[in-house]
């Protein structure tokens, strides 16, 4: 099969590429170039310039030679634009899409894709799941993944100075987590063994509360790892964020974020794809060792992950 791979050298693009080339596919790996694409390159892949985020390149062409598409928006943290910009790089989608000759598409979305109405983060998944769907002539899978276990590498200097998890989710929810190499092998598997159903959804993740988390990194690293909950509610905590941290505009977008998670809008169904990856190994392997090099490295700047850790 012939795939195009959009942010083939991003965290799970790059995983997914090499994936399918070891299993004996042609892959079409979308970049705006540099040395993570020339060694995919080096290892098959066929290099195509450009990137559906920026709207650079011609666009149009990428998946004018190939079977199957990957799809997935990269996630813009640090702007203020929440919502505009996946809508605008669906449309990007559907336009190369719509007269291609693609005929599998498997689109990384997120968990609550799924929920109409104002839920913060998730709301632009909603949205880009819509656009989408419009495609009519394309089999669709829709993978919803939970939050990356590889973000928990955010509370990694939290942890380090402070022993403490500061965040707004409710200490008893669970909400499901998933390493990035199971999204990558589980998309492999989409385009291995579809189904030729019109719309599929895959949602995934293993649910853990963050008090959970917390257990899990204290017998990791063999020190007390406690979670603080920060009341969003509270006025001084709002007054911090923006005069310290951040706009009113992302104070309000993170607060129907956590909102939707809370009161149980935005949350998975039990019937699941497997995982190999549990949260156990995660921390283990990969986020222990971040905290450890936390522990050895200077202080950096306060943040407001890092301020919510205190006290």
């Amino acid at each position: 099969m012939r795939i195009a791979v959009v942010g083939a050298t991003g965290r799970i693009g790059a995983k997914l590429t090499e994936n399918l080339l070891a299993k004996g596919h042609s892959v079409k790996a979308l970049s705006r170039g540099g040395p993570a694409l020339d060694a995919l390159v080096a290892k098959g892949a066929e290099p195509f310039f450009g990137s559906f985020d920026t709207g650079d390149g011609e666009l149009g062409k990428f998946f004018e030679d190939t079977d199957a598409a990957f799809l997935m928006v990269k996630t813009l943290w640090e702007s203020e634009d929440f919502h505009g910009h996946y809508p605008a790089v669906a449309l990007r989608f559907f336009d190369a899409l719509r007269d291609s000759p693609v005929k599998l598409a498997v689109s990384l979305t997120a968990m609550g894709s799924e929920v109409t109405g104002n839920t913060g983060h998730f709301q632009p998944f909603h949205i880009l799941d819509q656009i989408l769907n419009r495609l009519r002539d394309i089999d669709l899978v829709h993978l919803q993944g939970g939050f990356f276990m590889e973000d928990l590498g955010r509370w990694s200097d939290s942890i380090a100075q402070h022993g403490k998890i500061g965040w707004s989710l409710d200490p008893d929810v669970k909400i499901p987590w998933v390493a990035i190499q199971d999204i990558a092998d589980i998309a492999a598997k989409e385009f291995e063994t579809p189904t030729g159903q019109h719309r599929t959804v895959r949602q995934l993740g293993i649910d853990h509360s963050i008090n959970e988390i917390a257990a899990i990194i204290a017998r990791a690293i063999g020190r007390e790892v406690g979670y603080r909950f920060v009341d969003r509610n509270d006025r001084a905590v709002e007054t911090v964020f923006r005069e310290r941290f951040g706009t009113l505009d992302r104070w309000v977008y993170d607060n129907n974020t956590m909102a939707a998670l809370n009161d149980g809008r935005i949350k998975f169904h039990d019937d699941r794809s497997a995982l190999c990856t549990t949260m156990e190994e995660f921390v283990k392997d990969t986020l222990a060792p971040l905290i450890e090099k936390a522990r050895a490295d200077d202080a950096k700047p306060e943040t407001f992950l890092t301020w919510s850790s205190q006290g």
